[in-house]
C-alpha cells in the first residue's frame, strides 16, 4: 500500500510544515476566464517576505491556469512542489461532495497531474500526493502503490476554506501546531480569503516559540533517519 504521513518527529526539535494546497477542479476554467482567483499571488509574496519555506500540493488544473506562477513556485527552492490530483476529484466516494474519480482511473489521475506540472514548468514535483478533501481508503492506497508516492495528510487543519475571521484561523493553527506537524491551508483565493493575513499572524508567533519552518520533505526525512 502507499505510504501515509501525517507528521514529522514529536522529539527532533520544534519544527513545522506549512502547507497550501492549490485547488481548481477541470470544470473552473470559465470562473477563471470571468475573473475568479484560484491563485493568491499575495499569499506567495508574504511567504517570501517572511522566508518561509512551504510545500505547496498543486493540482495539474491550476497549473495549467497559473503556468507562470507554477514555474516560479517550481524553480524557487524556498518552495516544493508536489501532486494533489489533475482536477481535485475525489478518491472516495464520500468526501466532502466532491466528484469522485474511479478506482481505475485513480494512477492516470495522478499521472496526467504530474504531466500538467511538467508542461507548465516545475521541473521536479516532489513523489507526494495529497488526496483530495484528504479522504483515502485502502482501495485508494493500493491504486497509487504503483506510482511511488507517498500520500501526505497533516495533523492540524487551518481551517482557512471559506473562512472569513482570520484571527479565529490563526489561533486554530496556534492551538494545535506541535512539534513535527503538518498544517493544511489553501492557496485559493476564491476559496480562501484569510489565508495570507493568517500567516502573517501565525509565522513570528510561531518562530517567538522556536519554531523552525521546514518543508514536508525535512520532516519526511527526519522520520526516516529517526526509526
Amino acid at each position: 500500500l502507499t505510504p501515509v504521513f501525517e507528521h514529522g518527529p514529536r522529539d527532533l526539535g520544534k519544527t513545522v510544515a506549512l502547507t497550501f494546497d492549490a485547488d481548481m477542479t477541470a470544470d473552473q476554467g470559465p470562473r477563471a476566464a470571468a475573473g475568479e482567483h484560484f491563485d493568491n499571488p499575495d499569499l506567495i509574496g508574504t511567504l517570501r517576505l517572511l522566508k518561509v519555506p512551504a510545500t505547496v500540493f498543486m493540482t495539474g488544473r491550476w497549473a495549467e491556469q497559473y503556468p507562470a506562477q507554477a514555474r516560479s513556485l517550481g524553480h524557487d527552492p524556498q518552495f516544493e512542489v508536489a501532486n494533489h490530483s489533475y482536477s481535485h476529484y475525489a478518491f472516495t466516494s464520500d468526501c466532502y461532495g466532491l466528484p469522485t474519480v474511479a478506482a481505475a482511473g485513480m494512477r492516470k489521475d495522478v499521472e496526467r497531474a504530474y504531466a500538467a506540472l511538467r508542461k507548465a514548468g516545475v521541473s521536479a514535483p516532489l513523489p507526494y500526493f495529497r488526496f483530495p478533501g484528504g479522504c483515502y481508503d485502502r482501495q485508494a492506497l493500493r491504486a497509487l502503490s504503483g506510482t511511488g508516492v507517498t500520500a501526505v495528510q497533516w495533523d492540524v487543519v487551518s481551517g482557512d476554506a471559506f473562512a472569513t475571521d482570520a484571527d479565529a484561523v490563526a489561533k486554530q493553527v496556534l492551538d494545535g501546531v506541535k512539534p513535527g506537524s503538518v498544517v493544511v491551508m489553501h492557496c485559493t483565493r476564491s476559496a480562501a480569503p484569510t489565508t495570507e493575513r493568517v500567516v502573517r499572524a501565525v509565522v513570528p508567533e510561531l518562530r517567538r516559540q522556536g519554531y523552525r519552518f521546514v518543508k514536508v520533505s525535512e520532516l519526511i526525512g527526519q522520520t526516516k533517519g529517526h526509526r
